[in-house]
Order: C-alpha cells, then sequence, then structure tokens
C-alpha cells in the first residue's frame, strides 16, 4: 500500500507541475483544484457502482448453489427409488413375454390385412404387367411390377422379423410371387433392346429412351433404399440390387464395341482395299454416333449420367481394341500405312475426333493413342522390311522389263525434246515417289526413312543395271544383227543414266531436309560415279559398233590402194556422220563427250594406219603424193567432227594437227633436214617413243638403218618441254615387229 501511495504521490506531483509551469497559472489554482475535485468524485461513484455488481453477482451464484445441491440431493433419492422399483418388477417383464409376441403378431397381421387385397390380386397383376410390357407401355408396367415387388417385400420383411430362421414361410412368398421375378426379367429385356438401339431410338423416338431411363432411375432409388435398410436389419429381398444403370452402361459398351467390329463387310481375298474401306466406315459411323450423343442423347439422360463422356470414353475403348486386333494380323504393307495413318492421323484430324461440332467436349490432346508406341515402332519396322522386299521385286520386275524391251524390232520412245529413252526411270521413281508420298502421311521420320531405303537399293539396283548393260552388249558382238535396234536402245541406256541423276537430285530436294543431305552425299556420289561408268561404256560399245564397221575402210589406209586413189576416208566419213545422225538422240553431257572420244579414236586408227608400215614410199614423188593425201584427209576429219560438235563448245583440231605433222615429216624433201622435222615433232608430242620413229621413217622409205639410228639417239639426248594442255596419244599406239617367219622370209 504505501508504495502505492508513493506512486500515487510521485504521479500528482507530476501532474500539478505540468498544470504549474508558467507564472500565469498560480491564478488558476482554484479552478484546477475544483476540477480535479470532480473527476475524483466520479472515479470514487464509478468503483463504487462496480463493488456493488461483484457483490450482487456473488450473492446471487451463492444462492443458485445452494439450490443445486438440494436438486441432486432429491435426485439421488428419486434414483434409489427407481432401482428398488426396477428390481422389484424383473420378474413382470419376463411374464410378458407372451404378450410381445402377440404384438409381433399382430403387426403382421395387420400387414397382411393391408396387402391382402394386392395379394389376392397378384395373378391378375401380372397378367396386365405382361400385356402392358408386350404393347410397349413400359412406364405403366414397372409401375405395376413396383407395386407387386413392394407387396413381396413387406410380406417377407416382416417374416423376418418374426423368425428370419423360417425359410419355409420365405420360400412360400417367394414361390407365390415367382412370375414377378419373370416380369422384372422380361421387362428388362425390353429396356436393354431400346438402350441397343437408343442412338436410333432417340432420332425416332426419344420419349421412348426417356421412359427407359426413368425406370432405370426409379430401379436404382429402390437399390439404394434397400440397401440402406439392409444396413440397418440385415434384410434385403431377393433380386437387389438390380444395378440397372449398370447393366445399361454394360449394355451400351457391348452395343458399341459390336458396332465396330460389325463394320468389317470384306476381306483381303474379295477386296484389296478391305481394310481402307474398313477404316472409312468406322470412321464415319463413330463420327455420326458421337453427333447424335452430343445433339440428342444428353437431352434424355440425367446430368449425372455424364452419358456423352461415358459415350466417348466407350467408343475410343472399342477403337483401341480394334486397331490393337487389326495390328496383330499379318498385314501387307500397304495395310500397315493405311493403318497408321488412320491411327496417328486421320482419327484426331477435323475429319472425325477433331470435328468442329464435337468441340468442345472433346478434345484431341486428352485422348489417348489408339495403340502403344512399342505396336507402332514393331509395324513401321514391319513395314519397312516388308517395303525393302516389295522394292527389290520391283526394281528387279522393272529392269525385267526393260531388258525385254531392248530385244524389239521397234525403236524405243522418244521424250519431248526427241532425245531416245525407255520407260524404264519414270517407273522406278514413280514407285519412289508413290511411297514416299504415302511414308509423308504418316511421319516426317518414316519418309526420311523411306527415302534413304529407295536411295540405298537405288545403288544396288544400278550396279544391276550396269552388269544388264554390259551382257546386251556381249550378247550383240555374237550377232550384230541382233537384236535389230541395238544402237538406238543402248542410247537410250544412256539417257537413262542422265535421268536417273535428275530424277534423284529432284527426289532429293523434295523429301530430304538440307541437314540430312550431308550424310548423304557420299552415297549419291557413289550412285553419279556409277552411272557415269554405264554411260561411259555404253558410249563406248557405241563407238566399238561404229568403227567394226570402219574396219575394212580403216584397213585401206595407207596401202598401195590408198595411195592411188582410194575413197576409205570418205567412207569412214560418211560411216561416221551417219552414225552420229542417231547418236544425236543422245542428252548432251554424254553426246559431247562422245564426239570427243570418236575424234581422238579415228585420229588414232589413223596414226595406227601409218606405224603398221603397210606402205614404204620408193620415191620423193609418192611421199609428196602420200603426204598431202594425208593432209587432205585430216582436213576432212576436222570439217566433219567440227560438223558434228557444232554448238558443244569442244574444240579438238588439235588431233588432226597430229597427222598434219606426221604428213610434214614425210613430205620433206631435203633428208639432211629429217632429224630438225622429226626432232619438232618430238617436241610437240613427247610421248612419241623411238619405235613409232622408226616405223615413221620406214614409211619415209629414204632413210638408211644408220640415219635412223643417228637419230633416234640424237634424239634420246635431247630433252622436251612438253605443252600443258596436251593430252597423250602416242601411248594408245603400238608399233608391230617383224615375227620369226617374217625375218626368215
Amino acid at each position: 500500500m504505501e508504495e502505492t501511495d508513493r506512486e500515487a504521490v510521485a504521479t500528482a506531483v507530476q501532474r500539478v507541475a505540468g498544470m504549474l509551469q508558467r507564472p500565469d497559472q498560480l491564478d488558476k489554482v482554484e479552478q484546477y483544484r475544483r476540477r480535479e475535485a470532480r473527476k475524483k468524485a466520479s472515479v470514487e461513484a464509478r468503483l463504487k457502482a462496480a463493488i456493488q455488481s461483484q457483490l450482487d453477482g456473488v450473492r446471487t451464484g451463492l444462492s443458485q448453489l445452494h439450490n443445486a445441491l438440494n436438486d441432486v440431493k432429491d435426485i439421488q433419492r428419486s434414483l434409489i427409488d427407481v432401482n428398488k422399483d426396477w428390481r422389484q418388477s424383473i420378474n413382470t417383464i419376463e411374464n410378458l413375454k407372451d404378450v410381445k409376441d402377440a404384438v409381433v403378431q399382430h403387426s403382421q397381421l395387420a400387414a397382411a390385412v393391408e396387402n391382402l387385397k394386392n395379394i389376392f390380386s397378384v395373378p391378375e397383376i401380372v397378367r396386365e404387367t405382361q400385356d402392358l410390357t408386350e404393347q410397349g407401355e413400359l412406364l405403366q408396367a414397372h409401375r405395376k411390377l413396383m407395386d407387386l415387388e413392394c407387396s413381396r417385400d413387406d410380406l417377407m420383411y416382416e417374416q423376418y422379423r418374426m423368425d428370419s430362421k423360417n425359410t419355409h414361410d420365405m420360400n412360400l412368398i417367394h414361390v407365390y410371387f415367382g412370375d414377378m421375378q419373370k416380369l422384372s426379367e422380361e421387362l428388362a429385356k425390353q429396356l436393354w433392346m431400346v438402350v441397343q438401339r437408343s442412338l436410333v431410338t432417340v432420332r425416332r423416338d426419344p420419349t421412348l429412351l426417356v421412359s427407359v431411363v426413368r425406370i432405370i432411375e426409379r430401379e436404382e432409388k429402390i437399390d439404394r433404399r434397400m440397401l440402406d435398410r439392409k444396413k440397418q436389419t440385415g434384410f434385403i429381398p431377393p433380386g437387389r440390387p438390380k444395378k440397372w444403370k449398370e447393366k445399361m452402361f454394360n449394355i451400351l459398351d457391348r452395343t458399341v464395341t459390336t458396332r465396330i467390329e460389325g463394320t468389317q463387310a470384306d476381306t483381303r481375298e474379295s477386296d484389296k482395299m478391305w481394310l481402307v474401306r474398313h477404316l472409312e466406315i468406322i470412321r464415319k459411323y463413330v463420327l455420326d454416333d458421337l453427333l447424335v450423343a452430343k445433339n440428342l442423347m444428353v437431352q434424355c439422360f440425367p446430368p449425372h449420367y455424364d452419358i456423352f463422356k461415358k459415350l466417348l470414353s466407350m467408343y475410343h475403348q472399342a477403337l483401341s481394341t480394334r486397331m490393337q486386333d487389326l495390328a496383330s494380323e499379318d498385314l501387307e504393307a500397304n495395310e500397315i500405312v493405311s493403318l497408321l495413318t488412320w491411327v496417328l492421323n486421320t482419327y484426331k484430324s477435323t475429319e472425325m475426333m477433331g470435328n468442329s461440332e464435337l468441340a468442345p467436349e472433346v478434345d484431341v490432346n486428352s485422348l489417348n493413342p489408339l495403340i502403344s508406341q512399342n505396336v507402332i515402332d514393331q509395324l513401321l519396322s514391319k513395314y519397312m522390311s516388308t517395303l525393302t522386299s516389295n522394292i527389290i521385286g520391283w526394281l528387279r520386275k522393272a529392269l525385267e522389263t526393260d531388258k525385254k524391251d531392248w530385244i524389239k524390232e521397234t525403236e524405243p520412245e522418244a521424250d519431248q525434246d526427241g532425245y531416245y529413252q525407255t520407260t524404264l526411270a519414270a517407273i522406278v521413281f514413280q514407285m519412289f515417289e508413290q511411297n514416299l508420298q504415302v511414308a509423308a502421311q504418316i511421319s516426317e521420320d518414316l519418309k526420311t526413312k523411306v527415302l534413304l531405303l529407295c536411295l540405298q537399293q537405288m545403288n544396288s539396283f544400278l550396279t544391276r543395271y550396269k552388269e544388264e548393260a554390259q551382257l546386251y552388249k556381249e550378247e550383240h558382238l555374237k550377232n550384230r544383227q541382233h537384236p535389230q535396234c541395238y544402237v538406238q536402245y543402248m542410247i537410250a541406256v544412256i539417257n537413262n543414266c542422265q535421268t536417273f541423276k535428275e530424277s534423284i537430285i529432284s527426289l532429293k530436294r523434295k523429301y530430304l531436309k538440307n541437314e540430312m543431305e550431308e550424310g548423304m552425299s557420299s552415297s549419291h556420289a557413289n550412285m553419279d560415279v556409277i552411272l557415269d561408268t554405264i554411260a561411259k561404256e555404253g558410249c563406248s560399245s557405241l563407238l566399238d559398233e561404229v568403227f567394226m564397221d570402219l574396219e575394212p575402210h580403216l584397213n585401206e589406209l595407207m596401202t598401195k590402194k590408198w595411195l592411188t586413189g582410194s575413197n576409205a576416208v570418205d567412207t569412214i566419213c560418211v560411216t561416221v556422220e551417219d552414225y552420229f545422225n542417231d547418236f544425236a538422240k543422245i542428252k548432251k553431257p554424254y553426246k559431247k563427250k562422245m564426239t570427243v572420244e570418236a575424234h581422238r579414236r579415228v585420229v588414232v586408227e589413223y596414226i595406227k594406219a601409218i606405224m603398221l608400215k603397210r606402205i614404204s614410199f620408193k620415191n620423193g614423188e609418192e611421199r609428196k603424193e602420200g603426204a598431202e593425201r594425208m593432209i587432205k584427209e585430216a582436213d576432212q576429219f576436222r570439217f566433219l567432227f567440227k560438223k558434228l560438235a557444232a554448238g558443244s563448245g569442244e574444240h579438238t583440231e588439235g588431233l588432226c594437227d597430229i597427222i598434219v605433222a606426221i604428213a610434214e615429216v614425210i613430205k620433206l624433201t631435203d633428208p639432211s633436214l629429217l632429224y630438225l622435222e622429226v626432232s619438232t615433232l618430238v617436241s610437240k608430242y613427247p610421248d612419241i617413243r623411238d619405235d613409232h620413229i622408226t616405223a615413221l621413217l620406214t614409211v619415209r622409205g629414204d632413210a638408211s638403218r644408220d640415219m635412223k639410228q643417228t637419230i633416234i639417239e640424237t634424239l634420246d639426248q635431247g630433252s622436251s618441254q612438253p605443252n600443258p594442255n596436251y593430252v597423250p596419244i602416242f601411248k594408245e599406239i603400238t608399233v608391230p615387229t617383224l615375227s620369226v617367219p617374217k625375218l626368215l622370209k
């Protein structure tokens, strides 16, 4: 208390100090005193009121506690009295058991009396219910069936309450109402027939479907009520729960499955397009059914049935099962493509599940795959394996067909530019194109794999093509009269090589991504090499054909007959020109090379004729005449090949210059200058050998053995500076040596 007083005094001092801070405030001391007195009186009044209120509450509480104590004592005395009375009445309760049984029996009899009318009218109600069911009045029939079931269930429940172990009476009731179970089954059959045809019924008679749904809903409510009573009493009527809602969805599920499976109208034996037709019918049926379900069926079912989503799930599952079954069959390559295209593309496209009329209820992104990735991989693997075998077979067949064309007696067809060709390239690349277009429908990855496969098989095919072209040439050489159009078809083979090149480039540009091309450059280069080899060998075989015809005329060169006025070179030029009229049907890249090669071979054969030493000029007059003839014939060759090479940009006049240079050596009249002329020849054509010089001097006819030896030895000591643009030609020319019999002769 002392401490409290000290705190109060300190607070008061502080408060007074706050009031009396200026001298003028001293005049207001009395005013401050009165104000503080009023505040003190007010606080004291509030304290007194609060204390008084608390005292009143304590007084009231004590009074109530006293009353409660008295009440507890009274209750205790009453409980003692009740306990005494209960102990005295135990025997009396046991004596009332008969009364209890009588009450139960009365209750059962009351129920029997209440249902007596229904019990006696059961046969009549059964007949009426059966008639209504047959007439299609399903709601009314179900109402009467419910009344019968209610009467039976009440009787059985009362019997169960009275004596649950009395199976005899239970069976008696069950047998009496036995026809009712048949009615229930008959009505259920009618309901399931409507459910099976619900997609048709909802368009023709939606009220019938609504009636069926109402009946099922009634049965669901009764099932729930009976299950609740079973929890309380342990009794449930026979046949409950019926679970008609669950059965309805099971029947819808089976109906959907049957509808999907039943769309296959054909087999592979009856129709090669059976799978395409089957998948198209499925697509149409599923889309139509889902549109009907969304627009009409949802109006006939309660919202909590969620009928559209359940049907969507059923169709998806049925389709998945069907696709799995189809995938497990021994499908051909085109059938695998049809199946995968449908599963991966068509199913989620706007033609089916992605249809705008099904949105937003159907979200294609949330649909699970119809078949697993593992199955897809297996199908793709099988497809690639089958396709590989097919492509090999197709290429073999195409080549065999092309080979048959090679022996025809009619010329091959020409393209729009007039170049000979066969249908081989078109057939091969049309086949590749078709397979790539099909693969592109499935996936980009498969398209790339198919392209790689096509190019790989193309590589092997070109090797066989090369071998067959070689065999074609060899067979022709056995009998040059057969086949009649050998030249024309060999030209077509050469042109096919260019067509193959262009088609390969076009195929890669169209179906191959840029980043993939680098990895295939080596394969492409290899095919180009094979095609160039085929074309080169084809051109060579055609030139062989030309020179076989020229052989008799080439043999006349540099002979006595030639010197006295043979027209061998004229015939050679005419023959070459005639052949090249046919060779005009060769495409430019190869025709250009062929013209150059023909020019080179003519010059080589001419020089070979010189080196064969068929003639040795006797005097200067013959040498002059022979040399001038050689120069004239070189000009004829130059003119001919300039004409044949017109527009090609090739300049090969230098080849004929070799003949002119040799003619100048032969034409020389002063033997003392022979070394100088020969050395000039060697400097221009450094690949010329000693035996060539010896043969050339032998043809001149005026060089002694010592002169030949001196010229050769002198030339061997010198060095020549070859022209960097010069293409060696003498290395192909061999000089025959005299055999032993000739030497003896």
